[in-house]
């Protein structure tokens, strides 16, 4: 019934306190929301690396005695959901390698788009790979001895691998940061005292009371170490930019700041937006929580109808070993959000969320409102509609299971059994970021993929990937396993 796109992942990283297991746990707990299968944490004390990685959510992966023993002044950390590769412990993160240029930790978000072509190569040469995931191509260019000395290995390896990455690299000395050229995922550089930090939003700065410095710029290689932070251009020609635009739409907390921009402003900005093209005559605007909050208010604000919370969220669902669709209709969608009836008994509603993917859940809540009596539905998206499959990282399935790249809005509305469906324009949801176009990757909504890639070479991938991870799931007991690459 998931009719949003899954999260990609998290990245955490701090070099230089003492407590620097308890604070990437922190922060991983505020990067939760962009990954919830598995958690990892890589901590060093400048000889030996330490290591714990499991399935699920953070607070269930580590407690006291385990992070306890992750001793060290710095640490990596990782939440992840599964895009390349399945969800197995195998394919936890950070992935780690002793190689000859010493220990390395990898915590990585984002997709390579040249993953299958350059995990040939490193085959071909004897690399032995031990995961499904692309980002275990980072790990091997990394350790491979390279005639360069210094830090050009870093420039050398980024300039292999295509696609999104945002990385925290862990050796046995150095924290480090990198973005690809595009800067297609978020990346920031915070200093709690004498100690600095990476992470992937800065609402993870903001719980452990870290100050935020800046953004890891497109393209750039921080190395932060005893000496203080260098900086590296691995890509000093290049100009285009490709920030995905789906986190201010959807992924990110509404309390980080990315690029400059609040993403709560900007999400209520989309909101206020999409009430100027779409006007209606309504009664109540209400959100579809907790990602249609924002722009539900937006929409509230510059339309003058009044905004209520008549969805109640469940924040404590998990899997359940017991699916009652003969006992409790609907309980997929009803045990997340519950409506109260008498808000919208007789009353002409719209209703905001942030994307319709599928159509499914959108389906039931529009169902749920009008059984509860409102007179009219009309569904408001603060986003335009997505057509197109990501190929950088982000769980959008294939062209063939998005409702809008099949059906017309007419027949998507008709589905939805809504009385009006409207979305957001793409130069609406661009203004409300207060940023340039050119500045954003948008090709789940026009198509056109910053970095060029082959569908048929992305079939071979998956194809591979799922035979692979039959294979590696043998053996996996309580969903605990040692990961240990070559």
């Amino acid at each position: 019934m998931q009719d949003h796109p899954k999260h990609y992942c998290g990245v955490f990283g701090i070099f230089g306190h003492p407590n620097a297991a308890e604070l990437t746990y922190y922060g991983l707990y505020a990067l939760q929301h962009r990954g919830q299968e598995s958690a990892g944490i890589v901590t060093c004390d400048g000889k030996r690396f330490s290591i714990h990685r499991g399935m699920g959510l953070v607070s269930q992966v580590f407690n006291g005695d385990v992070l306890h023993n992750l001793v060290g002044h710095m640490a990596v950390g990782h939440t992840r959901y599964s895009t390349t590769g399945s969800s197995l412990i195998q394919n936890a993160q950070p992935l780690t390698a002793d190689c000859a240029r010493g220990q390395i930790a990898v915590a990585h978000n984002g997709n390579l788009t040249n993953a299958s072509q350059l995990r040939d190569e490193l085959e071909a040469r004897g690399s032995i790979f031990q995961t499904t995931v692309d980002s275990e191509i980072i790990v091997h260019l990394l350790a491979q001895p390279s005639v360069v000395s210094g830090s050009n290995h870093l420039i050398n390896a980024m300039r292999k691998i295509e696609g999104a990455y945002s990385l925290a690299v862990m050796t046995e000395h150095e924290l480090i940061g990198m973005r690809d050229p595009h800067g297609f995922r978020p990346l920031s550089i915070g200093k709690l005292g004498d100690a600095y930090v990476l992470s992937s939003e800065t609402c993870a700065l903001d719980l452990i009371h870290a100050e935020f410095i800046r953004d890891v710029e497109p393209g750039e290689i921080v190395i932060i170490n005893k000496d203080g932070i260098t900086s590296l251009k691995a890509f000093p020609n290049h100009k285009e930019r490709a920030f995905c635009i789906f986190e201010y739409v959807y992924f990110a907390r509404p309390d980080s700041t990315i690029a400059n921009q609040n993403v709560y402003k900007v999400r209520v900005d989309m909101g206020r937006q999409l009430a100027r093209e779409n006007p209606v005559q309504a009664d109540l605007v209400i959100p579809v929580p907790d990602s249609g909050n924002c722009a539900a208010l937006g929409y509230s604000l510059e339309s003058g109808i009044p905004f209520e919370m008549a969805f109640i969220r469940n924040h404590y669902v998990g899997r359940s070993f017991l699916q009652p669709t003969q006992l409790i209709r609907d309980f997929n969608v009803r045990v997340k959000l519950n409506l109260i009836g008498h808000l919208v008994k007789g009353k002409r509603v719209v209703v905001v969320d942030d994307s319709i993917v599928r159509g499914t859940t959108c389906k039931a809540r529009v169902n749920n409102l009008k059984e509860a009596g409102a007179t009219e539905v009309h569904v408001m998206v603060s986003c335009p509609p997505h057509v197109h499959p990501c190929v950088y990282g982000i769980d959008f399935p294939d062209r063939s299971k998005l409702m809008a790249a099949n059906h017309s809005l007419e027949e998507i509305r008709k589905y939805l059994n809504a009385d009006s469906l409207h979305y957001l324009s793409q130069d609406g949801m661009v203004a409300a970021t207060g940023l340039p176009k050119e500045n954003f990757c948008m090709a789940c909504y026009t198509g056109k993929y910053p970095v060029a890639y082959d569908p048929a070479v992305d079939k071979h991938i998956i194809e591979r990937r799922n035979g692979r991870a039959m294979g590696l799931s043998e053996g996996v007991e309580n969903g605990r396993a040692q990961i240990k690459l070559l």
